[in-house]
């Protein structure tokens, strides 16, 4: 085995495979975006001094092994290395799906995170979330649906709303006559928010609420409200006859009786919406475990809501790749209340 010289190199399609083919030539050779980029190497002890650097992110260092008289690239993770090759070199690195510059051309307002193409799909760019009626007494008339289930999945959707910059509308009705504050799990997601009280069962027919979807000048709408059959079915079909695209997230919704919610779906559907869950939409606003720059969030709510889903990433993160243990917030017995003294 011969000496050991650092060098990194570009790696990054849609799944993270790149292949690269070694070529003994008079100089090092680097492919990007179809335009011939050259490193003079005359003696490969300079790589000692400069690592060749495609300059695209992200990057994963590679490494390259001399398999008899040609050297070979293989992927590895850490620091990549020039292993025993000969003394002139050169390197085509060659994507074998999708196009990086595409994915990559452009950066959405959120810094964190590249901007997705769409093409039919929901991206954090192109939409905007609409929570309707979670409060107290709509939870309390819910029965198709596990009601601690639908608070878990809406406190769910609400962080990745944050997580992503969605932009999201608040509302409810009749607060104090009837339906009581929106869950304080739900108002803890968005401090400082207060939602857009109504008295109309119809969202749509408040102006105050339809003004703020405009606002977003966003034309895809995520709704999700308590109950389907009323505070999100009928939003959702004039919203669709107004030019909008309604995705409904069912698992944040629920209504008096599975009949009940069940109609509401196949009237929504019929009318053009779509269904999705709140675990769908997180994993569509991702789309690329690449991206880092949301992913320690993204799993933070999977290890959070997700049930034997996060509990697996938990289990491979340590188990199989050595990771400490996620640390939840300790237990604190809360203090008794002075009202209650």
């Amino acid at each position: 085995m011969g000496q050991r010289y650092p060098v990194s190199f570009f790696h990054g399609s849609n799944l993270g495979f790149v292949r690269a083919r070694c070529i003994v030539r008079q100089r090092a050779l680097a492919t990007r975006r179809g335009i011939d980029v050259y490193r003079q190497v005359p003696d490969v002890k300079q790589l000692q001094k400069k690592s060749i650097n495609l300059g695209l992110a992200p990057r994963v260092p590679l490494s390259i092994e001399s398999k008899g008289r040609l050297p070979i690239l293989t992927r590895i993770f850490g620091f990549g290395h020039i292993v025993a090759f000969p003394r002139r070199v050169s390197f085509e690195a060659v994507k074998l799906k999708g196009e990086f510059e595409n994915r990559m051309a452009q950066q959405s307002s959120n810094g964190n995170r590249p901007k997705l193409s769409e093409k039919g799909l929901l991206t954090p760019d192109n939409c905007v979330v609409a929570l309707i009626d979670h409060q107290g007494q709509m939870l309390f008339g819910t029965s198709n649906f596990d009601r601690q289930g639908i608070i878990n999945n809406t406190v769910a959707f609400g962080k990745a709303a944050r997580v992503f910059d969605v932009p999201v509308v608040l509302t409810t009705v009749e607060t104090k006559s009837f339906s009581g504050n929106m869950w304080p799990q739900l108002r803890a997601v968005f401090p400082g928010r207060e939602p857009i009280e109504r008295s109309s069962m119809n969202s749509w027919d408040d102006k105050n609420f339809v003004a703020a979807i405009e606002k977003s000048g966003r034309k895809k709408i995520l709704i999700a409200g308590l109950w389907t059959e009323t505070c999100v079915a009928l939003p959702t079909v004039q919203a669709l006859h107004d030019g909008y695209e309604v995705y409904v997230v069912e698992d944040c919704c629920g209504d008096v009786s599975q009949l009940a919610h069940d109609n509401a779906m196949k009237r929504v559907l019929q009318a053009g919406a779509k269904p999705v869950t709140s675990l769908s939409v997180l994993l569509e606003w991702q789309r690329d475990w690449a991206h880092k720059g949301t992913y320690d969030a993204v799993m933070d709510i999977v290890k959070n809501h997700y049930g034997a889903y996060g509990i697996g990433v938990e289990y491979v993160y340590t188990m199989v790749h050595g990771a400490p243990a996620t640390k939840f917030p300790e237990y604190a017995v809360p203090e008794l209340a002075g009202a209650h003294k």
